[in-house]
């Protein structure tokens, strides 16, 4: 999925961000509001993880700009504040959900997953086409019934071609879920991480190039 991290801590920022980076998630990191705000009206994102007390534009301001834009992008509230009240107003607010500092990493991560799957229309939690078995929570993959190490690229450009359900997915599509802000618009590296796909997978040949549009598993 694609995640952006709005947090006026940088350690912390870069700790969140390199947490769900292992979980196989893009990742964007803003330090403040107005950064988050410009990042999110460029970029589709699926998740934001957004500081509450934030310089400049309060975090409160950018979740009520992200609800009135309209986008399916989930937004998970993190704050210092424990008490009933703040949760209360940060879910009135249009939050999806919200968790207090200091939290557990993986705990953290679960809730990502489970925004981003509401993000989108609704998919089975496992992966299942052509002989293929993906599971997002065991980080798992099986091609009839063998077991696949994938790196966490591989994983989810194999994850974003399931889930197109036999559709065509483009290159710059997969570029904009799989890697970040940072990746090169010309780079080689979807075309490389579908050539390692094909690799891992074996024969017969499960990914398919359809020229000039994209990638699809029939």
């Amino acid at each position: 999925m694609r995640v952006l991290v709005v947090e006026d801590e940088p350690m912390l920022a870069d700790a969140i961000a390199e947490w769900l980076r292992e979980e196989a998630h893009a990742v964007d990191i803003a330090n403040d509001g107005a950064a988050a705000l410009e990042r999110a009206g460029t970029n589709d994102y699926d998740v934001v993880v957004l500081d509450r007390d934030l310089p400049a534009v309060h975090g409160d301001d950018v979740c009520r700009e992200l609800v009135a834009a309209g986008t399916p992008t989930r937004v998970l509230m993190l704050t210092a504040a424990a008490d009933v009240t703040d949760r209360v107003f940060g879910l009135c607010l249009g939050a999806d959900d919200y968790i207090t500092k200091p939290f557990a990493f993986p705990e953290l991560a679960a809730r990502v997953l489970a925004l981003g799957r509401r993000s989108r229309p609704a998919a089975p939690p496992v992966l299942r086409r052509a002989g293929i078995t993906l599971d997002p929570a065991r980080r798992e993959v099986f091609r009839d019934g063998r077991y696949v190490p994938l790196s966490r690229k591989e994983f989810a450009v194999l994850a974003e071609l399931l889930r197109g359900d036999g559709a065509t997915v483009s290159a710059e599509v997969l570029l904009e879920k799989v890697w970040d802000e940072n990746a090169d618009p010309f780079t080689s590296a979807v075309r490389l991480t579908i050539w390692k796909l094909r690799r891992k997978l074996g024969a017969p040949p499960v990914i398919e190039t359809v020229t000039g549009v994209g990638y699809r598993i029939p």
